[in-house]
């Protein structure tokens, strides 16, 4: 019952989030574009993925002849890019992109988090000399709190794979335009200066757009943002406008630090019947050395009777069942199993698990969906945990984090 009670307190503070808003655009990035290249443990940056290049900080005026200058030399087209950009100058940021095109890169938007910097501050000088010293840095990404905004998203939109984390933020506006004049101009010199400037900003901007590939929507949304106020881009409007077209978008395993640690992952995933996204979140907490509890929250389908179950499978091995009566608040259930060690061990050596739902809809049918759920970062995660568990009889109780970013934009 105390579980049920926690779960309960979890979906409230859910329930009560706002969309998601563009993070302060300024604080915190080095004051030009820097690249560099990373590696972390094992399946960082994906299944098999361990290595990637990381892009940060503002677009400066010179940004695209020191980019071109460093992918020349970088003959593995394959390593994935991750960016993390307030924006900057969107001339610079038109030509990265076209760079990024040619390259057919692969772009994902998060934090690199050097190792060496330790405490300091990643966007501090020190932190930026040890980046730009040459070499590979150890590292870590984090999605959370990620931003490709402004004028970065036209470098994002360079590249022929793009992937947008559920809780990462790629946030668009109008370009603010300025003119430097010489000599004393009219009024009217000035107003029709400005005039054709900006009309040739916005074409250039539509052809841009156009020729990676992308929605002219994206455009035209643009175009109604003001440039004080930037829109963040929702799950639907990624996918509908063609910049990040998977059905399922899902984070990595991370470790959450809480007064009680857990592993958390988030995903979004698109409804059959339009193109809308729904939200689902997994928490993993240590019981003890030998087990293991799965909380599932998820978004559940406002048409159903009510009766609903589901399963996660490892492989061929036993499922994770759930318990028969999930809590349930708003438009959110969570549901929890326990996982014992042998079944952990599976868990952990598979590159997916498989999430089962059944709905028993109105009319009487029973609507099945199986979801693919990566588990990258599980277990490196897991591992870090696992210090922090009791042994066996001392069981703690589960409690849920009051700090909860949920749900993102969809």
């Amino acid at each position: 019952m105390m579980f049920r009670v926690f779960l309960l307190v979890a979906l409230l503070l859910i329930h009560a989030q706002l969309r998601a808003k563009p993070p302060a655009e300024e604080a915190g990035f080095a004051p030009n574009l820097v690249i560099y290249l990373a590696k972390g443990p094992a399946n960082s940056c994906g299944t098999g993925c361990d290595h990637w290049i990381a892009v940060e900080g503002k677009v400066d005026r010179d940004a695209a002849s020191r980019i071109r200058r460093f992918l020349q030399n970088m003959k593995d087209t394959r390593r994935p890019i991750y960016f993390h950009s307030p924006g900057g100058a969107v001339e610079q940021a038109f030509v990265i992109g076209r760079l990024l095109r040619n390259r057919k890169a692969i772009a994902r938007i998060g934090r690199t988090i050097v190792a060496a910097c330790g405490a300091t501050p990643q966007a501090d000088n020190a932190c930026l000399k040890i980046k730009t010293a040459g070499g590979e840095v150890e590292a870590e990404i984090a999605t959370s709190h990620a931003m490709c905004n402004s004028a970065c998203g036209y470098l994002f939109l360079g590249a022929t794979t793009r992937e947008v984390a559920p809780d990462a933020v790629m946030a668009v506006h109008s370009s603010k335009f300025t003119m430097v004049f010489h000599g004393h101009p009219s009024e009217a010199e000035i107003a029709a200066f400005t005039r054709g400037g900006i009309a040739r900003a916005d074409r250039e901007r539509a052809a841009f757009i156009a020729a990676m590939g992308i929605s002219h929507e994206l455009n035209d949304l643009i175009a109604t943002v003001r440039f004080e106020n930037p829109h963040v881009l929702t799950r639907s409007e990624l996918y509908r406008f063609g910049i990040d077209t998977r059905t399922v978008a899902e984070t990595a395993w991370t470790l959450q630090p809480a007064p009680r640690p857990y592993i958390r992952k988030l995903a979004l995933a698109k409804r059959h019947d339009d193109a809308s996204f729904r939200a689902m979140e997994w928490r993993l907490f240590c019981e003890n050395k030998d087990r293991a509890r799965l909380t599932f929250i998820r978004e559940f389908d406002k048409g159903a009777a009510g009766l609903n179950a589901v399963i996660m499978m490892a492989g061929s091995e036993k499922p994770v069942s759930f318990e028969a009566f999930p809590a349930r608040i708003g438009p959110f259930e969570a549901w929890s199993g326990t996982i014992a060690s042998a079944a952990m061990t599976t868990l952990l050596a598979v590159p997916h698990v498989q999430v089962a739902e059944a709905t028993l809809l109105p009319d009487g049918k029973t609507n099945q969906e199986i979801l693919d759920i990566d588990t990258s970062g599980l277990e490196s995660a897991w591992s870090r945990l696992l210090a922090s568990c009791a042994a066996p009889n001392s069981v703690k109780p589960v409690i849920a984090s009051p700090i909860i970013a949920w749900p993102p934009a969809r």
